[in-house]
């Protein structure tokens, strides 16, 4: 009966903890993204605008980037969900921007870059 119920726990948890977000992977994922964005204390808008604070962040509203007028009126808020369609596919979720990038297709990669983009508020600074 222990044997049972071990077996039924393990079953139940390992898969949770396996697609469990993991910030560090998710950065080596932005290596990805780091030709076109920045992120962190002194992060530039480059091709594409800097990421801090990116989830709460209303699209199209860093300042001094060029947003495609999909972009601008979407009328999207970066939540986890919303950046997790986007990265899958940003041409399906904002049709006509500017982004070139043709999305991840691993959503544990989708998962991970989000915790990573996660750590940073709107100045850059990485919490604790």
């Amino acid at each position: 009966m222990r044997l049972v119920l071990a077996t039924t726990l393990l079953s139940i948890l390992l898969p949770a903890a396996a697609s469990a977000e993991d910030a560090a992977a998710g950065e080596k994922v932005f290596m990805k993204c780091k030709i076109c964005h920045q992120i962190g204390e002194g992060a530039k808008t480059l091709v594409g605008p800097e990421l801090n604070g990116i989830v709460g962040r209303k699209s199209g509203s860093i300042e001094g980037f060029a947003y495609s007028p999909a972009m601008k009126d979407s009328g999207i808020t970066w939540t986890e969900d919303q950046l997790s369609e986007y990265l899958k596919n940003p041409k399906l979720k904002v049709p006509n921007n500017k982004m070139a990038f043709v999305g991840l297709t691993k959503p544990e990669d989708i998962a991970n870059v989000i915790a990573y983009l996660k750590q940073f508020d709107a100045t850059g600074k990485k919490a604790p």
